[in-house]
Formats: structure tokens, C-alpha cells, sequence
């Protein structure tokens, strides 16, 4: 991990991200003049406010990981009251949570618990991404079932999260899932609850992966967990012709703590496409914070 630091050091440095130097935290911080920053805020505060549903909770949960989880709230408080799709509404409460009022999380246990499973997966994943799972009997009634196994896998994610050794086990097993979809998701999960004894594992998939979007799944996964042909990986797809893969390599630079990024997330800034410019106003602000101070899931 110390070479891995003193490669991102050096890196920056060279690329010319601003970076300061003291303590550990320091090390995986950017500096961004004012008028990045306020590029970054006004393409979450635009974000939040767009027509497109999915790119505004995106937004949302910038604007949280930034430290203006009351304007979250207020903001979504709401719609949580009028929208009656119920994926759509626990991506509501998910933020709302996630921005400080708890209270909603009881409905995305209800919608999970519910008879009708078009919600379901949105549920055990909020869950996870919320570190919640209630008094756990419905996410433990989601992952005994086999019926739907994305939604085994997101349920598995969110026991994970609390110490379940057979859930975590399940899911590394999933990461050689003849079902690509399935495979993705469990790389996706292990890059937020894994440790680096995982590295091995995601990367011993890779050579099947010819397909670029789960690749990038797993490409993502070894960034956050500190690989260091990850985190080139990552770099790379962040100038992918494909919007989501180049949207997704945004999201998770902050999670990766990838400095050697800042430049390229803050040409996304202006990215054509929305959700891209929305994740990488994120990370960039996300990155600007200390290690410790940034409320995330995980």
C-alpha cells in the first residue's frame, strides 16, 4: 500500500494535480481552486434539478457526499410523498437516508417486504449501499430465495456488510458466474466490502471478460481495492466512447481515491453526457475531502 501511495504521489505530481503533503490523508487529496469547485456544485445543483430521474438521485448523493445533505432532504422529502414506482421511490428514501433523515428507511424495508417484486432489487441495494437492514428478516428472506438472483446478490451484499461470512462467500463465488450480469454485480459488490485478498480473485476473471462493460465492473472493483492495473484501468475508461463505462469509471474514482484522475474528471465536467458530468463533479469533491470526513456507505 505505501508503494501504491508513493506511485499516486509521484504520479500527481507529474500531471500536475495540486496535492499536499503531510499526513496519509493528505496523500489521497486533491485541491481545487474555486472555480472547479463551483463547477462542480452547479453541475449537482443542475443535476438535481433535471428532468431525468436516475441522473438527479445521482445528484443527490453528490450533494451528500459534499456535506449538503439538508438541501437533500429538503429537496427529495417531497417527492417521496407523490411517487408511486416503487424502484423510483426507494432511490428516493435511499438519499434521503443517506443525507441524514433515517426515518425513510423504513420504506424501503416495506417495499422490500412487499408482494410485489418490481422494487425488490432497488430495496436490498439501498440497503446495502445504507449499511441497514432493519431487524433483518426480510434481506435474509431476499438472499434464501433463488428465484431472482440479482436480488440473492444484492441481499448477500447487504449481510455481508454486517459480518455474514456465508453471504461473502457466496458472492465471491458468483464472481465466475456463467451469467456476465452476474459476475459484474458481485465484482461491483466486492469492490466496496472486499480487501485486497480479492485482487486475485477479480483477476483471475479478466480473460473472459471480452465484453467491455462487465470488464469494467472488475476493472473498477481492483482500483478501489488498490491494484494498480485497476486503477490504469480506470483511468483508461474514463475516455470511453461508451457514456455509462465512462460514467461508471467517474463514479468509483472517488472511491479509489484516484488523484491521478483530477484532470480528466474535471475536463467531464463538461461531458455531453449528464450523469457523467454529475459523477464526476462527485468524485472531484469527493477527492478534495479528507478520507475520513466524506459520509459514505462504505
Amino acid at each position: 500500500m505505501k508503494a501504491t501511495i508513493r506511485l499516486l504521489l509521484v504520479t500527481a505530481v507529474c500531471i500536475g494535480v495540486p496535492i499536499s503533503i503531510g499526513t496519509a490523508d493528505d496523500a489521497k487529496r486533491i485541491t481545487l481552486d474555486e472555480a472547479t469547485r463551483d463547477r462542480c456544485f452547479e453541475v449537482l445543483h443542475e443535476g438535481l434539478r433535471t428532468g431525468e430521474f436516475w441522473p438527479s438521485i445521482h445528484a443527490a448523493e453528490g450533494l451528500t457526499l459534499a456535506g449538503h445533505g439538508e438541501e437533500v432532504i429538503e429537496f427529495l422529502t417531497p417527492k417521496l410523498a407523490t411517487e408511486k414506482d416503487d424502484q423510483k421511490r426507494c432511490g428516493i428514501a435511499r438519499e434521503i437516508a443517506r443525507a441524514g433523515d433515517h426515518s425513510t428507511v423504513k420504506v424501503i424495508l416495506g417495499i422490500l417486504s412487499n408482494d410485489t417484486p418490481h422494487g425488490h432489487v432497488h430495496a436490498a441495494e439501498s440497503l446495502f449501499k445504507l449499511s441497514d437492514i432493519g431487524d433483518g428478516k426480510s434481506i435474509t428472506s431476499a438472499f434464501k430465495q433463488n428465484a431472482n438472483l440479482t436480488l440473492k446478490l444484492m441481499a448477500a451484499a447487504a449481510l455481508a456488510r454486517h459480518g455474514d461470512v456465508d453471504a461473502k462467500k457466496l458472492i465471491r463465488e458468483f464472481l465466475s458466474h456463467e451469467k456476465l450480469e452476474h459476475a459484474a454485480i458481485a465484482a461491483w459488490i466486492l469492490g466496496q466490502i472486499g480487501d485486497r485478498s480479492d485482487i486475485p480473485l477479480l483477476k483471475a476473471q479478466l480473460a473472459r471478460l471480452t465484453k467491455a462493460t462487465p470488464r469494467a465492473n472488475f476493472e473498477h472493483a481492483l482500483a478501489i481495492l488498490g491494484d494498480d492495473e485497476g486503477l490504469a484501468a480506470l483511468q483508461r475508461n474514463l475516455s470511453s466512447d461508451d457514456n455509462l463505462i465512462r460514467t461508471y469509471a467517474a463514479t468509483f474514482a472517488g472511491d479509489a481515491r484516484a488523484i491521478v484522475a483530477a484532470d480528466r474528471l474535471k475536463i467531464m465536467l463538461n461531458d455531453p453526457f449528464a450523469d457523467a458530468r454529475i459523477r464526476a463533479a462527485q468524485s472531484l469533491l469527493v477527492l478534495s475531502k479528507p478520507v475520513k470526513s466524506i459520509p459514505h456507505d462504505k
